[in-house]
């Protein structure tokens, strides 16, 4: 097999052919000398990139496009990067590279016996004494690849994927040669996987050396690593060769090779596989063995504790061991880096992970509003839903975890702005979390364990602080790529904004005013227009909306008029005197109607003033309004009277959008587009009224009613689009959707 210059199979290289076939490559041939079940393939070596490059004559045109280039000019660097990139896709791969690689996949497809057969093509770094941010962007891997073309296009496309702005950059910044680093392509069997995951043979959370943890789940294991999926977990205990522990899980998606073109696809599991399929048990009993087999003899030859990607083909049902990696987070003496209390874990509920991050402290059980004074600093707040009314002891608390709910709820968005972890749709939370327990939150994995076990001590925050600090935020504006489509950020907590000014944002799309009306108003404005306080309000949202608009200053802040439902504007100081009771406030007296009412014109007048006296007397003109649940076109022109009247007059510097966020919207689209200067899709809301599907209930989250992608959603997002364009009035979103699914991103950018 040693017929090929540019060519090296995974039978012949190893652990010391970093330098020939980079990292991954060398890792992949090691596991396949050592008897693993790998799937088959073989490396384009490193040499065929720096030959490429000469052969075609390529560096003195890469050195043109690159020469004098100041990387601080982020838009040029963009521009630059691309026109590198550009050259090489275009340029014919020499005729000797190309000769290696073609026959070598077709010496490849006799050996696996299929024709043109699918393989995973994926860069392989060859610089080891560089960190992996220098080759930020080029670690993709192009699945269900096949044919000689595509192994010959995709191959290129791994090379040109050293020349991103973002691996330039780091390569001036840091002094390196732009020529002396190289990347090899790794080509390799596609597997059809049936179900996938990662299994790890010390386990990573208590640092346990004797046990196994295995997370899997239906498809592939794009899921289970980027986290689009809750997996099952199951633990291992190597002394006695038995499972000690099952967590199945509610597995709603699963990843799978795309029918229509080339890559892959996210599907609901129940749709793909059977609703019986959501809750299965994943893993058999006897595969979860010969995985933990495969796990110990592994790490038996490295000598070190693996972190290992698998998967089980659906048509074998053979186990193939995709990638083994050691364990860094292990230390010494069997301690893990996160554990430094209590190492033996209970599991007491679990839910999803709503907002990540790792938390521990008291359980305070709020039952109701009337108990939030209870919740100190550090408690760990736990309810069966949070309201408005909780955000105080919201911020109180070290973590938050509610028995309902889904990753759109008023629990999950609250905690997001304020940075602490949750898990929302708990189930029995409020029931087993006793009142003063001592708990952990893990909500990147969506569990809730009994004690202190995952603390971090004071020194190792101090060490990650100071470690963020090296990375500056002019850094990490130089080094965002330049996007056509402008990126707004939502903003609730006013105090907050420091934090993020410096993020690469082109304004504020939407600027809730609740977190001001409780916890700097705390009252119900009509209960301050009754008592003659009207110019608390006034002021203190005056100073909430000014604290941020100051900062980014010039760029635009749309801020949201209250959104409150009757239910939370009842927790307001002297709300339960003016407020009524009505069952499904969800869709009640909300929004616009309430401003027109009679009952409500005149707090919102008060919402009115304040907002006027951050543009006159502040000179902060860069705030616009934004009015949510709109319904109607004849209530909007009744609501901007209102809002003229109190010197609101919606021109060329003062911009009035609105919230498409009901279905009348949709099918109005073309007329509101005429009224307004801009609409926000609240894709939330929008759903929950399109699908008929409660937001806040975790039984349909769970069962995948709740989502942005469905194609009823996805029409009347594409519907609202289309009239903004024609009449050239800004369309923004402001939903969940677009953070959590890439894709729905990718759909949103496609219709413009």
């Amino acid at each position: 097999m040693g017929k090929y210059k540019y060519i090296k199979w995974f039978n012949e290289i190893d652990k010391n052919d970093i330098p020939i076939v980079g990292g991954k490559g060398a890792n992949l041939g090691e596991l396949t000398q050592k008897g693993v079940d790998v799937p088959p393939g073989f490396c384009v070596t490193a040499g065929a990139y720096t030959d490429f490059i000469k052969l075609s004559k390529l560096e003195d045109k890469i050195k043109e496009k690159i020469d004098g280039l100041d990387v601080e000019d982020s838009s040029e660097l963009q521009k630059r990067a691309a026109e590198v990139r550009e050259l090489i896709n275009n340029c014919e791969i020499p005729k000797e590279i190309k000769s290696d690689i073609v026959d070598s996949y077709k010496e490849f497809s006799k050996n696996v016996k299929v024709e043109n057969p699918e393989v995973a093509i994926r860069s392989s770094a060859t610089a080891e004494d560089l960190p992996e941010a220098s080759f930020a962007g080029q670690q993709d891997t192009y699945l269900h690849i096949s044919g000689v073309e595509e192994v010959l296009n995709f191959s290129r496309k791994c090379w040109a994927s050293l020349w991103t702005a973002r691996a330039i950059y780091y390569r001036e910044k840091q002094g390196f040669n732009h020529f002396e680093v190289a990347l090899s392509v790794v080509v390799q069997k596609m597997v059809n996987s049936g179900k996938s995951g990662v299994m790890f043979t010390a386990n990573p959370v208590n640092s346990n050396k004797d046990e196994i943890m295995i997370n899997a789940s239906w498809g592939l294991g794009e899921a289970v690593v980027s986290g689009t999926v809750t997996p099952d977990e199951y633990i291992f205990n190597k002394n006695d060769k038995k499972v000690s522990e099952k967590h199945i899980a509610e597995k709603i998606t699963m990843i799978v090779k795309s029918e229509e073109e080339v890559g892959t696809v996210e599907v609901k599991v129940g749709d793909y596989l059977g609703f019986e399929k959501v809750n299965e048990q994943c893993l058999t009993d006897e595969e979860i063995l010969k995985l933990a087999d495969y796990g110990m003899k592994i790490e038996n030859m490295y000598g070190s504790h693996q972190d290992i990607e698998w998967a089980f083909d659906k048509d074998t049902k053979e186990l193939y061991i995709l990638q083994a990696r050691p364990i860094t987070t292990l230390k010494d003496g069997g301690e893990s880096k996160a554990v430094t209390e209590k190492t033996e874990l209970t599991s007491l509920v679990r839910g999803l992970a709503a907002s990540p991050g790792i938390a521990s402290g008291k359980v305070k059980n709020i039952k109701d509003i009337s108990e939030i004074s209870r919740v100190e600093d550090g408690d760990v707040l736990v309810t069966v839903m949070t309201n408005p009314d909780m955000v105080p002891a919201m911020r109180r608390a070290s973590a938050v975890v509610t028995d309902e709910g889904g990753r759109t709820c008023h629990a999950a968005i609250v905690s997001r702005e304020l940075g602490i972890p949750c898990i929302v749709g708990a189930k029995t939370a409020s029931e087993v979390l006793k009142e003063g327990m001592e708990i952990t939150v893990d909500a990147t994995r969506g569990v809730v364990y009994d004690g202190i076990v995952l603390q971090e001590d004071k020194e190792e925050k101090a060490e990650a602080a100071s470690g963020a600090a090296v990375v500056s935020e002019d850094l990490i504006n130089q080094l965002a790529p330049i996007t056509a489509t402008k990126i707004y950020m939502n903003l609730g907590e006013p105090s907050i904004i420091g934090r993020y000014k410096n993020l690469p944002f082109d304004g504020i799309g939407l600027m809730r005013t609740e977190f001001i009306f409780t916890n700097m108003v705390g009252a119900h404005p009509m209960y301050l227009v009754k008592t003659g306080q009207g110019d608390l309000l006034i002021d203190k949202m005056a100073e909430g909306i000014t604290a941020v608009a100051q900062e980014i200053y010039p760029k635009p802040i749309v801020v949201r008029l209250s959104d409150f439902r009757t239910n939370e504007f009842r927790g307001l100081k002297g709300g339960d005197e003016v407020e009524p009771i009505e069952n499904n406030p969800m869709i009640g007296w909300r929004g616009v109607s309430r401003y027109i009412s009679p009952e409500y014109e005149e707090g919102f007048r008060l919402e009115c003033r304040a907002m006027k006296k951050v543009r006159e007397e502040y000179g902060l003109t860069n705030v616009w309004a934004m009015l949510p649940f709109v319904r109607t076109t004849w209530e909007l022109k009744k609501v901007k009277q209102i809002m003229a009247e109190e010197g609101l007059v919606q021109d060329n510097s003062f911009k009035i959008w609105i919230m498409a966020e009901v279905p009348s919207v949709v099918f109005e689209a073309e007329e509101f587009a005429q009224l307004v200067d801009g609409f926000s899709i609240g894709s939330n809301d929008l759903t929950q009224l399109v699908m008929g599907a409660d937001r806040d209930s975790g039984i349909l989250n769970n069962m995948g009613y709740f989502d942005e992608r469905n194609e009823a959603v996805k029409k009347a997002i594409s519907i609202l689009i289309k009239a903004a364009h024609k009449h050239g009035k800004t369309i923004s979103i402001c939903g969940q959707g677009p953070s959590q699914y890439p894709e729905f991103a990718e759909f949103l950018v496609q219709q413009g």
